[in-house]
């Protein structure tokens, strides 16, 4: 299998799946389809039918595979462990039921982190006992993803979380199994976070099983790590732009990919502001068009 380029929900602004400003599910399957892409992300679980025979229908009406999804939930928090289980076993589920392959799980959004997004050396950090429950916690997701349902289980460094900056993420993976948990490398969030996805990939390849494209604009990331800008308002700022316009080298990526003969999905993902989302269409065809002009199958 070569490499194969899919996109998510969240391009359409679809960040949480209770959010009455979402489009519908059944639009964004159009879009996707519509702007050339063959596989999707089940976006926060919710968002998309959980009956495995409606959404599948949909899926296969529109030749679309449901590449994987994302528990995108507190796992910095303790007392939010129900809200995690129930999250990560109906997205479990949910993937098992189509075929899909990728549990991504995510730290949410902090208070005590957001305002130090893309500060690695200002951000308040975990006492020793928070940091064990937090790794125990991502563990115990880890094995119920994998051995309960087979799915491949990675992990993927975000802004504004507890799992965000480089030194954190080599923490983890340390401390965690290579066979229990892979990494999602998001290179747009990698640069928010102040380093280089391209040297991580050369250290990390061979945990890394699943890659997110997104590209950062290096204007608007200085002007919103200066003014401690919330996250959410970063994306409506445009933060993240069309991948190709932003400070990602794509072109090396690319080689790179090549080079290790990486196969699988790499999914674009162009978080932007729900409530201005009418340009995700145009968006997500360009996204797809220049990674065509740049080797991408």
């Amino acid at each position: 299998m070569s490499i194969r380029i899919g996109n998510a929900p969240c391009s359409w602004g679809v960040e949480f799946a209770g959010d009455p400003r979402n489009p519908s599910w059944t639009r964004v399957l159009d879009e996707c389809k519509a702007a050339g892409y063959k596989g999707i992300e089940l976006g926060p679980i919710g968002f998309m039918p959980e009956d495995p025979q409606e959404l599948g229908e949909a899926l296969a009406e529109r030749e679309l595979e449901l590449i994987g999804g994302v528990v995108f939930r507190p796992f910095h928090d303790p007392e939010k462990w129900e809200e995690v289980l129930d999250g990560a076993t109906r997205t479990c589920a949910a993937l098992k039921a189509h075929g899909a392959e990728h549990l991504v799980l995510i730290d949410s959004i902090s208070p005590r982190r957001a305002p130090t997004a893309g500060r690695p050396d200002e951000a308040e950090q975990m006492s020793a006992d928070e940091w064990k429950g937090y790794v125990e916690r991502i563990r115990r997701i880890a094995r119920i993803g994998s051995e309960d349902y087979g799915l491949t289980v990675a992990i993927h460094p975000h802004a504004a979380g507890f799992m965000d900056f480089e030194p954190e993420v080599e923490r983890l993976l340390s401390e965690v199994h290579e066979d229990l948990l892979k990494i999602c490398l998001d290179t747009g969030h990698a640069r928010y976070a102040g380093f280089d996805p391209l040297a991580f990939m050369q250290r990390h390849m061979d945990r890394i099983s699943y890659m997110h494209f997104k590209d950062i604009d290096p204007q608007v990331k200085t002007d919103v790590i200066a003014k401690r800008t919330d996250f959410y308002k970063a994306c409506g700022q445009g933060i993240f732009c069309t991948l190709g316009k932003g400070e990602t080298d794509f072109p090396a990526v690319h080689k790179y990919l090549n080079d290790v003969s990486f196969t699988g999905w790499c999914t674009v993902e162009q978080d932007c502001d729900p409530e201005i989302r009418d340009t995700a269409l145009a968006d997500a065809r360009a996204n797809r068009e220049y990674l065509e002009s740049i080797g991408f199958a």
